[in-house]
C-alpha cells in the first residue's frame, strides 16, 4: 500500500521496492513468539511457512502481493527470540523451492544470514543477495563472485542497537546477541571487499534508530574507498534491484533523482552520514523535493 501510494502520488517519500513479509521457519529468525507464545504477533513482519509445499505457497502469496522480491530468513538473528546466531534454518530443498518460485516470475530472493554455513547454503540454493553476512569466511567470498550475487552490510543496526537498543524494547537477551556480529562486521565486509564481491548499501534500522542511518556511510570508510560506498548506494544497489538504467545514475531515461551536496563526498564520506547539515538540494523524479 505505501509503495503503491507513493508511485500514484498520493503520499511522498522514498521510491519502494518492498519483499512483503519475509518467510521464516518455524522458531526461526522471523518467528517472533516466544518459548511459551502463541500465536505469531499481528505486528510480525514475516509468515512461518514449514515445508516445502507450504513455502511455496508462501512465496506464491507474497508475489500476488506484488513483492518486487522474496526474503528468507537462513539463519538465527539478533531479534529472534528463541533461536541462535549460528544455526541455519530452512532446509536445502525449502530454500531451492522459493528460489524456484521467484524465478518463475523473474523475481529473485535475498536472505537473512549471518555465518558461512548459512550464507553458502543460501548462494548453494540460488539465492541472489545475502543480507549482513558479518561472519563469513573465505569459502563464501568466492561463492558470492561465483554466483554473481550481492552482499548487503547493514554494519550501523549493530552499533545503533549497542547503543541505543535497550531503550527501544530489545529484550535483554537479544541485546547480549549483538556483540557476537558487531566485532565481526567490518573483517566480514574487509574480506568481500578485497576479494572482489559486489556490494550494495543497507542499515536494516528499527524504529526510532532510523535517523542513524547515513551513519552507514561512515563506518563503512574504515574499510573501503569513499568512491566505492557511494557507487554501493547508487550504481550497484541499482543492479541488485535490476534498475539499471533508472535508478543510480544521471543519464538521459533514468527517473532523474538527483541529490547535491555542499561539499565532495570522496574526499569527506562524513558529508553524506550528516545530511541535514549538508545536502541543500533533492530531486525526485525531476521534481524538487527538499530545497534549503
Amino acid at each position: 500500500g505505501i509503495a503503491a501510494a507513493q508511485a500514484d502520488g498520493a503520499i511522498r517519500g522514498p521510491r519502494v521496492f518492498f519483499g512483503g513479509r519475509a518467510l521464516s521457519q518455524t522458531g526461526g529468525h522471523g518467528d517472533d513468539r516466544g518459548p511459551g507464545a502463541d500465536p505469531l504477533p499481528a505486528w510480525s513482519g514475516s509468515r512461518i511457512a514449514d515445508g516445502i509445499d507450504a513455502v511455496r505457497a508462501a512465496a506464491r502469496d507474497e508475489l500476488r502481493k506484488g513483492s518486487h522480491h522474496i526474503k528468507v530468513m537462513a539463519s538465527g538473528g539478533v531479534a529472534s527470540p528463541t533461536d541462535r546466531i549460528d544455526s541455519v534454518q530452512y532446509s536445502m530443498d525449502e530454500l531451492r523451492a522459493v528460489v524456484d518460485e521467484a524465478g518463475a516470475v523473474n523475481r529473485y530472493v535475498c536472505a537473512h544470514a549471518y555465518t558461512a554455513r548459512a550464507v553458502n547454503r543460501a548462494l548453494e540454493a540460488g539465492i541472489r543477495s545475502i543480507e549482513h553476512g558479518n561472519l563469513i569466511d573465505a569459502s563464501s567470498v568466492s561463492l558470492l563472485v561465483e554466483r554473481d550475487a550481492f552482499l548487503v552490510p547493514t554494519l550501523v543496526t549493530y552499533w545503533a542497537l549497542k547503543k541505543e537498543g535497550r531503550q527501544f524494547g530489545l529484550p535483554e537477551g537479544s541485546w547480549r546477541k549483538v556483540d557476537e556480529v558487531l566485532d565481526a562486521g567490518l573483517s566480514a565486509l574487509d574480506l568481500a571487499y578485497r576479494g572482489g564481491v559486489r556490494l550494495a548499501y543497507g542499515t536494516d534500522l528499527l524504529g526510532g534508530m532510523h535517523r542513524h542511518q547515513s551513519e552507514e556511510f561512515r563506518i563503512r570508510a574504515q574499510v573501503q574507498p569513499p568512491i566505492d560506498i557511494v557507487r554501493a548506494a547508487t550504481c550497484a544497489a541499482a543492479e541488485l534491484l535490476r534498475a539499471e538504467g533508472q535508478l543510480g545514475t544521471l543519464a538521459a531515461g533514468a527517473h532523474a533523482d538527483v541529490i547535491v551536496l555542499d561539499g565532495d563526498p570522496l574526499q569527506d564520506i562524513g558529508l553524506l552520514a550528516d545530511p541535514a547539515a549538508h545536502m541543500p538540494l533533492v530531486i525526485q523524479a525531476g521534481a524538487v523535493v527538499r530545497q534549503r
